[in-house]
């Protein structure tokens, strides 16, 4: 049997493997566990990308981008007669598959929505972790402020949110497509799990605390100093706004 390599993985969670190497990667990784949590965690992660975008992909087609509303336009513009019927021919084959890539030709998310989005699919991935939810205990709370701040290149502290009922189960560092972020995991006696994302931000400076929803998630997303932080939770937003604010107003203090 070949090794197993990066690409086989990646290509396993993608479902782009014949089936016989499909079942030798699942033979592998049914041999190596954390592996396995591993590709369990980016399947989640995926699946997260996709509910979050779900509405967009609902979204019926523009008008503007209606084929007979073009053919009719390209018409209009009396251009040379082969021109005209290679535009009609292109539009034809491309018109489902350009408004597919609508999303990828439209100007990315930024700012704190960018950041709600991140912390959100982050939510999705890992607050349902019953195995490893985080990597770095609450135990080594100082260690996690000195790894996230060699990381995000900048001093961040743990919010302590004990007060509210919210005890520290840990954190962990995430990819985001604007660099590393750090993740910390609370939750309270019943259970309830609540993520905090944070990282810096492209812009300097401060941003007015807003909230964002994904599915039955809801979040409070803010910058302050040049930092952006997002508090994620199935909690009601009574609840969960309060504790953005207290988290907010330590983590201001601590900086």
């Amino acid at each position: 049997m070949r090794p197993i390599t990066e690409d086989d993985i990646q290509a396993f969670v993608d479902e782009r493997l014949e089936p016989a190497r499909r079942a030798e990667v699942e033979a592998y990784l049914a041999r190596h566990s954390d592996l396995g949590q591993r590709v369990q965690r980016m399947r989640g992660l995926g699946d997260a990308l996709r509910d979050a975008f779900a509405p967009v992909a609902a979204e019926p087609v523009p008008a503007r981008l209606n084929l007979a509303h073009l053919v009719e336009a390209r018409r209009r513009s009396r251009l040379p007669a082969w021109q005209a019927a290679a535009a009609a021919v292109l539009l034809a084959l491309g018109g489902i598959g350009g408004w597919g890539l609508r999303g990828t030709l439209s100007a990315p998310m930024t700012g704190v929505d960018a950041l709600a989005q991140e912390a959100s699919a982050n939510y999705a991935v890992y607050a349902p972790d019953r195995l490893r939810p985080v990597e770095l205990a609450a135990s080594n709370s100082d260690e996690l402020a000195r790894w996230f701040s060699a990381r995000l290149d900048r001093r961040v502290g743990v919010p302590d949110l004990s007060t509210s009922g919210y005890r520290l189960m840990g954190g962990r560092l995430v990819a985001t497509p604007h660099g590393p972020a750090g993740l910390l995991m609370y939750d309270d006696p019943r259970g309830t799990r609540l993520v905090m994302l944070m990282r810096p931000m492209a812009r300097s400076g401060d941003a007015p605390m807003r909230e964002h929803r994904t599915g039955s998630a809801t979040g409070y997303a803010w910058a302050q100093d040049g930092l952006g932080y997002s508090l994620v939770g199935a909690s009601d937003p009574a609840i969960l706004h309060p504790l953005a604010n207290e988290v907010r107003r330590t983590t201001a203090t601590n900086t």
